[in-house]
């Protein structure tokens, strides 16, 4: 079953490669979506796909590239909307 998370990762999430690793991570499990600064510092991602992915994913955004500095990462669980074909970084 499709469902969707909206997180917003807070901490050092800009200027770091934290969207890139995201990208990735996304990627090579198949989840579709969208990951983007946010102007007050966050980075807020959009992803959706089967559940049990997605928390795999989670567990590596709270973590995020070597650089940053992940201090909190807000989840809401949300009904997938299949409107995304794929993962991209906007």
């Amino acid at each position: 079953m499709e469902i969707r998370a909206h997180l917003i990762a807070r901490g050092l999430v800009q200027g770091v490669g934290y969207r890139y690793f995201v990208f990735n991570r996304a990627k090579n499990l198949g989840l579709v979506g969208y990951v983007r600064n946010v102007f007050s510092g966050e980075v807020e991602i959009e992803i959706e796909g089967d559940r049990s992915l997605i928390e795999e994913f989670i567990k590596d955004a709270k973590v995020g590239p070597r650089s940053s500095q992940v201090k909190d990462l807000k989840i809401e669980w949300l009904h997938g909307t299949e409107s995304y074909q794929n993962f991209e970084i906007r």
